[in-house]
């Protein structure tokens, strides 16, 4: 998925999300966290720990230390209180999240580390063999490790969006509608498409047109409302939309 249906957020509906984002949540926080605050930031974690995995494994880390540094970080990143770091101006939670695990890494050259893993219990629960199946199927290192973590956090923006886009289609019972025209949501229609699907979906041409159009329009918004997840408030999604979609097309 490296493409989203232009429209009007103002007409579509799409700032519905704004109501508290994860990442504004954080933020709002300071230097008083809260557990909701805590929350949020761990959900976060969760959501977006494969792009660090990817950026350690590209600085020339094997696949299990790119594992231990991976989960020793954030075990230090949610229990040495990082909230009280994070502030308005640090921006958006891709860079914070970079920027933490550079200072990471750096830290962790000058010293051996004793206990892996955050001390023998992980807090994330990593898929190690997906891990290095999705590290192994990356473009070859012409992308910086800086540029991988980006592709890679464009590319789980927008993964995310199109999950929560299928689970709404689903739970409609329209799941077999949606097998047929997910394809559209990344790639225009060839002439005729749609009177071929109309016969294989008993809908009409017509039909069919207004369904993708819809469901393009969905998508849209979901990939908009991930995006605010990550940035500090509304002023911030155009330009983190934008680079996400360009990182993406990469």
């Amino acid at each position: 998925m490296d493409a989203m249906p232009s429209q009007s957020p103002a007409s579509s509906g799409a700032y519905a999300d704004f109501r508290t984002t994860h990442w504004s949540i954080v933020l709002q926080a300071g230097h008083e966290p809260s557990p909701a605050a805590n929350s949020a930031l761990e959900i976060l974690c969760r959501t977006y720990w494969y792009p660090l995995y990817a950026f350690i494994r590209r600085q020339g880390n094997c696949p299990h230390d790119a594992e231990d540094l991976t989960q020793e970080f954030f075990a230090r990143f949610l229990r040495l209180k990082s909230l009280s770091v994070v502030a308005p101006h640090k921006g958006k939670f891709r860079t914070f999240l970079l920027v933490s695990l550079k200072h990471f890494l750096s830290d962790a050259r000058d010293r051996a580390r004793a206990a892996k893993r955050g001390g023998g219990k992980p807090l994330l629960s990593l898929d190690d063999d997906d891990a290095e199946h999705r590290y192994a199927a990356e473009l070859p290192a012409v992308l910086s490790p800086e540029n991988l973590f980006d592709r890679r956090w464009a590319l789980t923006v927008l993964n995310n969006a199109f999950a929560r886009t299928q689970a709404e289609f689903s739970t409609e019972d329209k799941a077999a509608q949606f097998d047929e025209l997910k394809v559209f949501l990344s790639n225009e229609a060839a002439p005729g498409i749609y009177e071929e699907l109309a016969l294989k979906l008993n809908m009409t041409p017509g039909a069919v047109g207004t369904a993708v159009y819809r469901l393009r329009q969905r998508y849209g918004e979901l990939v908009r409302a991930e995006v605010a997840n990550t940035v500090g408030g509304p002023a911030d999604v155009e330009s983190e939309l934008n680079y996400i979609l360009e990182m993406a097309g990469q």
